[in-house]
């Protein structure tokens, strides 16, 4: 069995660490796990309107992919 390879933290781990070490009761904790799932909902918003752009995504784009087929059919 291989072994695990340590992979060091990046920057931002090692900054939340130090956050979280001052988070000394449950409240505190939600309150900032409430912060950091606000933040990456709004990347993920941000990300998505992006490609909404990029690719001309409308209305009807998503209901024809909401229909589309794209399983590779099965053989026997």
């Amino acid at each position: 069995m291989e072994a695990a390879v340590a992979q060091p933290l990046n920057p931002v781990q090692l900054h939340l660490l130090k956050i979280f070490q001052f988070t000394r009761d449950e409240t505190s904790l939600t309150e900032l796990k409430d912060v950091l799932f606000d933040f990456y909902c709004k990347k993920v918003d941000e990300e998505a309107d992006r490609l909404w752009k990029e690719k001309n995504m409308s209305n009807e784009t998503m209901h024809e992919l909401k229909d589309a087929h794209f399983r590779t059919p099965y053989h026997h």
